[in-house]
């Protein structure tokens, strides 16, 4: 089979090579999945250039890259149902501790870990579930039903935030966004945000409450934890939740202690790569019904071919893209 692989930490178009490996058969409780697509998320990108706090090497020998992906099951391992064979499937951390992801032809994994694919969701859209999907649902309901709340989604034309602003919507709430200029504050608007604000404003926390007339905010899906605290701490309601899955621009930061607990506050560091069980399970059902009902709008920027990789990666790094990344095999 064809595989993007690394060896060690570096650029992009250094590090990353494209080979022929064998085609792996699938172990006792796994499926072997033909790719059709791989999905490129920033977290691959830090991975494979060595940004992750105090690792030095790569955790293995060889690795080939991306946890996210979509296709078909063309083989099952002993004790998963035979029917499954054929099945259009997603699927969720596909390089997560392990040292081969989806830039291939091929990947073995647990069956749990290869979802079906609804009717209508393309395979390039599949590629998009596994991280920015599954993160968006858990961080919009994993405390339960937003029917009827209150919610801030920050970065909301980012990629997990426009699908968060997407889900909430769909699910009863009344969605208050921030993003950055007018490209930036359209998106959000687009994805369905009753009001959208530009968060490098001054008196972004004045303007939220103008327009909930002083009601505070029940919960908030955070993408910068750290720089966006304050302005957190103000707008939150009392027993409020702020679901955080980043803080990039502040890894460090100060929390406004005391504001936040004397509202009793709630904050849920979302890491979609360790949801339980019972989370995963919850999300998956979540989101299988948002696109199963049509409501959600899966932006995809830029889809290359497998050699491409390199270029995928670049185009992350650079951050200025307006959806996600796709590889197609």
């Amino acid at each position: 089979m064809r595989a993007i692989t690394y060896t060690e930490f570096g650029p992009a178009s250094d590090v990353l090579t494209l080979e022929d490996l064998p085609t792996p058969a699938p172990a006792a409780g796994e499926v072997l999945v033909k790719l059709a697509t791989s999905g490129v998320n920033p977290s691959d990108v830090k991975a494979r250039a060595g940004g992750r706090p105090g690792v030095t090497k790569p955790p293995f020998p060889k690795i080939i890259p991306h946890s996210d992906g979509a296709g078909h099951i063309e083989a099952v391992g002993e004790g998963v149902d035979a029917s499954r064979v054929g099945q259009n499937v997603w699927v969720w951390n596909g390089q997560w501790k392990r040292a081969f992801g989806t830039a291939a032809d091929y990947i073995t994994l647990p069956a749990e870990q290869a979802v079906p694919l609804p009717e209508q969701t393309t395979f390039e859209q599949g590629a998009v579930l596994g991280i920015p999907g599954l993160t968006a649902t858990h961080a919009v309901l994993g405390g339960g039903s937003v029917a009827g709340q209150k919610l801030l989604i920050s970065g909301g034309a980012g990629t997990v935030g426009h699908l968060a602003i997407q889900v909430a919507k769909a699910s009863g709430a009344e969605v208050i966004a921030t993003a950055r200029g007018t490209d930036g504050v359209k998106a959000a608007q687009e994805a369905g945000a009753d009001h959208v604000f530009d968060y490098s404003d001054a008196d972004l926390a004045d303007q939220i409450l103008a327009a909930t007339g002083g009601q505070l905010i029940d919960r908030i899906v955070e993408v910068e934890f750290g720089k966006n605290s304050d302005t957190n701490a103000a707008v939150i309601a009392e027993n409020g939740t702020i679901a955080a899955f980043g803080s990039a621009l502040d890894m460090a930061p100060v929390m406004p202690f005391y504001p936040l607990m004397f509202k009793a506050v709630t904050l849920d560091l979302v890491l979609v790569y360790l949801l339980t069980k019972s989370q995963r399970e919850t999300a998956i059902s979540n989101l299988t019904q948002l696109l199963e009902r049509d409501m959600l709008s899966l932006r995809i920027s830029h889809t290359l071919p497998l050699e491409d990789c390199a270029k995928a990666h670049d185009i992350i790094a650079e951050g200025s893209r307006a959806g996600s990344v796709i590889l197609t095999l």
